[in-house]
């Protein structure tokens, strides 16, 4: 038997997300610390979560190239994505679910209700400024930092009661680029410097 090959190194153990983290709503980088924005935690998660940032490429195609060449592949845009199983379904998380809502106050027999009803239409303040996930890293005190940006739930709200299971909402956020900053992608990863 040969030696044995692997990309553990020294650095591994430094180098290495931990758990579930957390999903945020609106998320302010500069202002925001995990202290100052439990309110804006979208809630507990059973399952946890995803993030996608995927380049759509384009070849082409050239008389004569037999296949794919070199400087030939042009990037046409990018789906960006973030993804939450959430186990805690507060009024807020159910209006983001829904994406497109509109809530007023109501009674039913006497009790105070908020009545969420869906719209037809999609106006720019429906999009969420950012979901932001936040997580461990092994080497580092601070955290890493995903936030995609301009967010509709694209995925609609699908609820499975059953006995002696937990409800989880699955929510797919989908980032949009925005008018004033089309160079862009609609997200950012901030990852910490190791020491």
């Amino acid at each position: 038997m040969g030696k044995t090959i692997s990309g553990f190194t020294e650095e591994t153990t430094q180098n290495l997300l931990l758990d579930t983290g957390a999903f945020y709503v609106n998320f302010e980088i500069d202002t925001d610390t995990l202290e100052t924005a439990s309110t804006k935690l979208l809630g507990a998660t059973s399952g946890g979560g995803n993030f996608e940032a995927k380049p759509n490429f384009r070849d082409i195609k050239v008389d004569g190239v037999k296949g794919k060449a070199k400087g030939l592949k042009i990037l046409e845009s990018w789906s960006v994505t973030m993804g939450a199983s959430l186990l805690e379904l507060k009024k807020e998380v159910l209006q983001k679910a829904l994406a497109v809502t509109t809530t007023t106050t109501t009674t039913v027999n006497t009790k105070n209700y908020s009545k969420i009803e869906g719209k037809n239409v999609i106006e720019n303040t429906d999009y969420i400024d950012n979901i932001t996930w936040i997580g461990s890293l092994s080497g580092s005190g601070e955290p890493v930092i995903i936030q995609v940006f301009n967010c509709l739930n694209t995925e609609g709200l699908k609820l499975n009661p059953k006995d002696s299971e937990d409800i989880v909402a699955e929510l797919n956020f989908e980032g949009h680029y925005s008018v004033d900053n089309l160079d862009n992608p609609p997200f950012a990863i901030y990852y910490p410097t190791i020491v």
